[in-house]
């Protein structure tokens, strides 16, 4: 697995990491809860077909400090317009997973014309009282592996330090993630998109795990139910949260036929 490019563009005065591999048309790519720390099997399997992007948002591994200066929904939404717009994917494919999704879907509801086509990964955003999300940021540390992925070894090696990183800093990276997600998200995840979804004209698929332990499998159907475009739900046998990690060629396959 080669590595990818790495630019870096600034968003609210701080630098921030943008991946980017492949060759074809664009797919931008927003990560989930924590963030990624490294390159990882499902960015190489979409960058066969297409020409990858993946700019790391505010305050995950790659985005500095930005979240510190996020104090709202409003500056969240446009710290992320600005940085695919730095990252050159206005007018874009794109897809995003959990908390990146939950933004994704904000681009292409305020802003329709800068998603071409959006593939959605269990995103947060929406909030149903009688069958509540699993909050990440009550549980206990060593619970969280098994919460975000089917293999909790994937998560953990994912998070794992790498040869020749400083094992001081890193471990402050991964938390400030935790925090930036928290920061946008918490106490339940509830951004009020529900009353945004129908301003999403953009064909749209949502890809579930088959074991997702974070997001209930019904907020696929209200997702779909909302927006105004074309939908599809597709299920990943053998994957939780982050569908991406636990079953890489399978999310991708699924999400270069949709946007083909």
């Amino acid at each position: 697995m080669s590595e990818p490019e790495t630019l870096t563009v600034d968003v609210n005065g701080f630098p921030t990491r943008v991946w980017r591999k492949g060759s074809g048309p664009k797919l931008g790519f927003l990560a989930g809860f924590g963030g990624l720390p490294r390159w990882v099997p499902f960015l190489d399997k979409l960058a066969e077909q297409r020409t990858v992007i993946v700019p790391s948002l505010p305050g995950f591994p790659g985005g500095e400090r930005g979240h510190s200066v996020l104090d709202n929904q409003l500056d969240w939404v446009l710290a992320v317009r600005e940085l695919l717009a730095k990252a050159g994917l206005v007018g874009a494919d794109l897809a995003a997973s959990s908390v990146g999704g939950a933004l994704a879907a904000e681009m292409a509801a305020i802003w329709p014309d800068s998603v071409k086509k959006l593939a959605l990964i269990a995103p947060f955003g929406l909030f149903d009282e009688a069958d509540p999300a699993t909050d990440p940021w009550a549980q206990r540390a060593d619970n969280v592996a098994g919460l975000m992925c089917a293999d909790p070894e994937i998560w953990k090696a994912l998070k794992a330090v790498p040869d020749g990183a400083n094992s001081v800093e890193w471990p402050i990276e991964q938390t400030r993630a935790n925090e930036a997600a928290a920061r946008y998200l918490w106490p339940l995840g509830n951004t009020k998109l529900e009353k945004r979804l129908p301003m999403i004209k953009a064909p749209t698929l949502l890809i579930w795990g088959e074991q997702d332990q974070i997001m209930p499998r019904g907020y696929a159907e209200r997702f779909a139910k909302g927006i105004s475009g074309p939908t599809r739900v597709r299920t990943i046998a053998g994957a939780g949260h982050l569908a991406e990690l636990d079953r890489p060629a399978e999310v991708a396959a699924a999400i270069l036929e949709w946007t083909a």
